[in-house]
């Protein structure tokens, strides 16, 4: 296994993390009925092998997730990793309610210490309208004196913009958790948000290296271009490989859900390390992003110049889910989103036509005839 540096921490972490949302459930049974057995043996398996960074959440598995990973960490495992968890900061709705989730979680994982604890999913409304007025951080700094926890830090899911007043808005963080990979270098934090992260000295820890398994069985035309040159590699090492290269990314995070993809990483991260990843390879990736954007319906660049839209619809967001089923061919995984993780008053069907948004729209999409055909696919 290769090791790297996790910011200015006194820690040499694994180059693959093993994130544990998506382990292996039972035949025909939903998300939350995981396969203990198999689960168990494939954490095991990668730590055996070297991985020392172990990273769930409260709301992993609908609560499940944490007690596995308590159980796979018994019978010596829990002294060879760091453990990473996460606070679900949309419970807290009084400041006791963040004691009474850690130590819940302690519960479910058995276990005296949190290594690495996280605020989970920070956006820039949670920041503001929670860990300020909820004091949340003086409560985390209170439970990493008493022991508790070791290391402050947060998962992201927002815009530059908020990821940069999080993150410059208290001085001891010690790390964080960003969506990161070839196809997001723009997108949410990007790329200049893991180097000013990195910058400050924080460890960053990478999740959807894949973008949720997307990048692993890219559309055909997509595997012709990573096939060109000859090199035998995987989708998956691809994009893992093009992470591991920047020396700013501390651990890759993979939510494996068989054994099979627990040893495919595990060759791939044996492999890694800064500067592996040559001029040409890069020009690879640069044909695959360039290919990628070429698959898209709609020709929105995200500039949000469109915002504040008077009805309350994200446009740029609605537009780059519909995208987002187009270029990777995955209707399901968009569909998922729009209907489970998108306020619905931000949803196209909000749209009401005021064509306000056409006026600004630098790309002159018509939107409002487009709304109607996001929902549509959509819903």
């Amino acid at each position: 296994m290769q090791y790297r540096n996790f910011g200015k921490l006194d820690f040499k972490v694994s180059a693959l993390g093993f994130g544990a949302m998506r382990l292996p459930t039972q035949e025909n049974e939903n998300s939350e009925s995981i396969d203990e057995a198999e689960a168990i043996k494939m954490i095991r398996h990668a730590i055996d092998q070297g991985v020392n960074y172990v990273d769930t959440a409260y709301g992993y598995h609908q609560g499940n997730s944490e007690i596995l990973v308590g159980k796979a960490l018994q019978d010596g495992y829990r002294d060879k990793v760091k453990l990473a968890t996460k606070s679900p900061v949309w419970l807290i709705n009084k400041p006791e309610d963040f004691e009474r989730l850690l130590e819940e979680q302690l519960a479910k994982l058995q276990t005296d210490h949190i290594d690495f604890y996280l605020l989970h999913a920070l956006s820039r409304d949670r920041w503001r309208n929670t860990i300020l007025k909820q004091d949340v951080l003086k409560h985390a700094e209170a439970a990493k004196q008493a022991g508790k926890i070791r290391h402050i830090g947060f998962s992201f899911h927002d815009d530059e913009e908020a990821f940069f007043e999080i993150i410059d808005g208290y001085d001891k963080w010690e790390f964080c958790q960003i969506q990161y990979n070839y196809l997001d270098i723009n997108e949410q934090a990007g790329m200049k948000g893991l180097k000013h992260a990195a910058s400050k000295g924080l460890g960053v820890v990478v999740m959807e290296p894949l973008l949720g398994g997307r990048l692993a069985n890219p559309p055909q035309d997509i595997m012709e271009i990573l096939d060109e040159n000859g090199i035998k590699r995987s989708p998956s090492s691809w994009a893992l490989q093009w992470l591991w290269d920047q020396p700013e990314v501390s651990v890759v995070l993979s939510g494996m859900s068989n054994l099979q993809q627990v040893e495919d990483n595990l060759v791939s991260a044996n492999q890694s390390g800064v500067g592996l990843f040559n001029a040409e390879d890069q020009k690879v990736i640069e044909r695959v992003r360039t290919r990628y954007s070429e698959r898209a319906a709609i020709p929105c660049t995200g500039c949000s110049y469109c915002m504040p839209c008077p009805n309350n619809v994200n446009i740029p967001r609605n537009f780059e889910l519909y995208n987002g089923s187009v270029i990777h061919d995955d209707v399901e995984g968009s569909r998922n989103t729009y209907n489970n993780f998108f306020d619905e008053q931000n949803r196209a069907s909000s749209c009401i036509g005021c064509r306000i948004c056409e006026e600004k729209c630098p790309q002159k999409i018509v939107i409002s005839d487009w709304m109607p055909k996001v929902h549509s696919a959509l819903k």
